[in-house]
């Protein structure tokens, strides 16, 4: 029937909820309809919002950072660096908040046409549809005749909910929002955006490159490490990642800066 990529959360009835015990209503229910499975599903998608809001900080610091390291090494003038550098942020929040708008408005299109595919479907064909749910919850560890009860409670309770929920991975009234994800990408940009950009306009002009490679390493060392305990991933290495990218990105460009300021 209707296909579609595992999603947020399976929301169905565990493996080791089935063997050799029927599941009552209310147990159908706190799995099927809001209950661990939707708690787990809740934590996963704030956890991913806030890796996307570190990553999306971690864009601001680096690009602003090496856009005002540049032209920090091209001229000593404030007014020009701090363009330059307000440029770059209205730029860079914006490019990712309409690509962030792109992004998950297709990815809701693709959300509301599985969930109509499966309306038409249970509509058409309730009783395959049923057969299928059971199917599904068999695969998970249920007995035959466990998955079926399950598959029937699910059904009356509500049979797209069931399918969403089970088949595809939806949870039908959590479908991403574009204009949330865009917002947070803007802000989180912006919110990254703003330390290199004051670090460098504050400080005298002998003090501004040194204070703002200190201000922005430090923050990516606070990035990396707080990216990788959501991800689960070692501490040292994603730091080591961030922080030797973006002293990268800030010695090339503040290389260029000063070979144009010095040929032109």
């Amino acid at each position: 029937m209707a296909s579609y990529a595992p999603g947020r959360d399976s929301g169905g009835v565990t493996a080791s909820e089935g063997a050799g015990k029927r599941p009552s209503r209310a147990h159908i229910e706190a799995h099927g309809e809001g209950g661990d499975g939707s708690q787990s599903g809740e934590i996963s998608t704030r956890l991913n919002w806030l890796r996307a809001g570190v990553l999306g900080a971690n864009d601001g610091i680096i690009s602003t950072a090496g856009l005002v390291v540049g032209m920090a090494g091209a001229t000593t003038s404030r007014a020009a660096i701090l363009a330059a550098g307000v440029a770059g942020l209205l730029a860079g929040s914006l490019s990712m908040a309409a690509g962030e708008y792109v992004s998950v408005s297709s990815q809701r299109d693709s959300e509301r046409a599985a969930l109509d595919l499966e309306r038409r479907e249970l509509a058409e064909e309730p009783e395959a549809e049923l057969d299928e749910l059971t199917d599904l919850l068999a695969e998970r560890g249920l007995s035959r005749d466990v998955a079926r009860e399950a598959a029937e409670q699910l059904t009356e309770r509500d049979a797209l909910r069931a399918h969403a929920r089970v088949e595809l991975g939806i949870n039908p009234d959590e479908l991403a929002n574009p204009w949330h994800a865009a917002f947070a990408s803007l802000v989180a940009f912006t919110v990254g955006a703003l330390l290199p950009l004051l670090a460098i306009i504050l400080p005298g002009p002998s003090q501004r490159v040194p204070v703002t490679v200190v201000a922005v390493l430090a923050a990516l060392t606070l990035c990396g490490v707080i990216s990788a305990r959501l991800g689960g991933a070692p501490v040292p290495r994603a730091v080591a990642r961030n922080v030797l990218g973006g002293a990268l990105a800030m010695a090339v460009t503040y290389a260029v800066g000063t070979w144009l300021g010095t040929t032109t």
